[in-house]
């Protein structure tokens, strides 16, 4: 089974490894939202990511840097 919108943990996880020089302060959520959905393992409606989401799923990215 592939990632969804609600596991913004382990999309997280995902974009720190996708994307190690990327500072996910610097993120659009445009941006962040099309490398979710373009994740090998993504398995969800691409329409369905919302920005309270891609907020989540922002700051799970940069509490992995840290």
């Amino acid at each position: 089974m592939g990632l969804r919108w609600t596991d913004v943990l382990d999309i997280a996880i995902e974009l720190d490894e996708t994307y190690p020089e990327v500072d996910p302060l610097s993120v659009n959520f445009v941006d962040l939202r099309n490398w979710v959905v373009g994740l090998e393992d993504f398995d969800d409606d691409p329409d369905k990511g919302g920005e309270k989401v891609l907020e989540a799923i922002q700051m799970h990215w940069i509490e992995e840097r840290d």
